[in-house]
């Protein structure tokens, strides 16, 4: 039952991701086009504090047109670990710090279309340093 990939090539790329064409052989010996987004790793920072509350983002996102709560998160940078994007990501995003970092889980949430792993870590503590940098 396992899909091959017998080739792909670039048909898009910029600063963020890469999106591909696959040549795709089914376990049936059909082939298939198939696009896949090829992107960097993900570091996500949930930091908790003492009551069990969580440090969250409340954002807008344009492509559902949805409002909802966010973890901080972005893109590790390639002069950066996925920890220290982690860290970095949460002082941009929210003002806050964080405190000592523990991985907590990695998850692949679009694994049928994307290779973009998402690492969140878990913050045992945050210390406010002043307004977010990054707005968006």
């Amino acid at each position: 039952m396992r899909w091959k990939n017998l080739g792909e090539h670039t048909v898009y790329e910029n600063q963020w991701l890469t999106v591909n064409l696959a040549d795709v052989e089914l376990p049936n010996g059909r082939h298939l086009d198939h696009f896949l987004i090829r992107q960097r790793p993900v570091a996500l920072c949930a930091a908790v504090n003492d009551q069990n509350e969580v440090l969250l983002l409340w954002r807008h996102r344009f492509i559902p047109d949805t409002w909802g709560w966010e973890l901080p998160a972005g893109v590790v940078d390639a002069s950066e670990t996925i920890e220290e994007a982690a860290a970095r990501e949460m002082l941009e995003e929210t003002g806050w710090r964080p405190g000592r970092l523990t991985p907590l889980i990695t998850v692949e949430p679009s694994n049928g279309l994307s290779d973009a792993q998402h690492h969140v870590y878990l913050a045992d503590s945050a210390e406010y340093v002043g307004e977010p940098e990054d707005y968006f």
